[in-house]
């Protein structure tokens, strides 16, 4: 990967767009930001923003900016993220969800390099590189009309295809070690059993549930190591594990009710804070919301 990483990011000088695919929770944003890293952008901004998360009235807004008084509430003149990221990268985040009509309108800034604040008549130019992610088959989409087959041409220059964590178990023990540091803990270790747990269990939830699963085991852990009862009781628990996933294929459960069992479950561990839990759980406060909503 590192080397793919290297190569890809060579293309920085002529911005070209890179398309980053993968389920959810694999880590296209730590991707999309070691492209960054890596190339002679660098040194210049790297702003992300998920496309889900944003009504589509106000992405727009978001994106290109706007002049004072464009609409109701613009009090001000605003600049746009693409503005903002001048000279670096953009990462559109979940892109798939843009609705098509900002996709027409994303499509001409890439093609022309030159951007239109909501409200304006005259354009500008910009010089960013757009880095995009999506788990939705792309393809799939401008089959159903829901993506545009020039945008989706246009970002496709590179692309990356990250596996799912159970595809490549052998990074589970250092992505782990890795988490630990970083929550504050270089004095940690696993114990065997909690090792061996770790690279027994399928992540449905990829890194992400990688991640908030060490972070479980650091909160219950006692003097320096992590043992197997310290993790969550789906990673070490046989019974819990097929309660999960279901011991046959007509018990397997859907992503999304698995997803809400254990967004509820770090809810209840956060002593019913949605901000905590939302901390934990890696993702926005608002996306949480619209999550739980969902689940009504």
């Amino acid at each position: 990967m590192q080397a793919v990483l290297r190569r890809t990011a060579q293309f920085a000088p002529v911005a070209a767009p890179v398309a980053v695919l993968g389920e959810s929770g694999t880590g296209k944003e730590v991707i999309a930001r070691a492209l960054h890293a890596s190339s002679p952008r660098a040194e210049a901004p790297f702003v992300a923003v998920n496309v889900a998360a944003l009504p589509a009235e106000l992405l727009e807004s978001e994106l290109f900016g706007h002049a004072r008084g464009a609409f109701t509430g613009a009090a001000a003149a605003k600049r746009g993220l693409l503005e903002a990221a001048h000279r670096g990268t953009l990462f559109l985040d979940e892109i798939a969800e843009m609705p098509l009509a900002l996709q027409a309108k994303l499509l001409r800034a890439l093609q022309d390099g030159e951007v239109r604040r909501v409200g304006e008549t005259s354009t500008f130019g910009v010089d960013v590189r757009i880095v995009c992610a999506t788990h939705r088959n792309l393809s799939e989409q401008v089959a159903r009309g829901a993506f545009r087959e020039d945008l989706l041409y246009r970002l496709k220059v590179l692309t990356l295809r990250i596996p799912p964590l159970r595809d490549r178990i052998e990074d589970v023990l250092p992505l782990a070690r890795m988490f630990i540091e970083d929550d504050g803990r270089p004095d940690l270790r696993l114990t065997p059993a909690a090792r061996n747990a770790l690279e027994r269990y399928p992540w449905p939830g990829n890194v992400r549930e990688l991640s908030n699963a060490i972070k479980h085991g650091t909160a219950l852990a006692t003097g320096s190591v992590i043992d197997v009862q310290d993790l969550p009781e789906e990673v070490h628990s046989p019974v819990a594990r097929m309660t999960t996933l279901g011991p046959s294929r007509g018990g397997l459960r859907s992503l999304a009710e698995v997803e809400r069992e254990h967004i509820l479950q770090v809810i209840e561990l956060c002593g019913g804070s949605q901000t905590e839990a939302a901390r934990v759980l890696g993702i926005g406060r608002n996306t949480l919301w619209r999550k739980l909503h969902r689940y009504r």
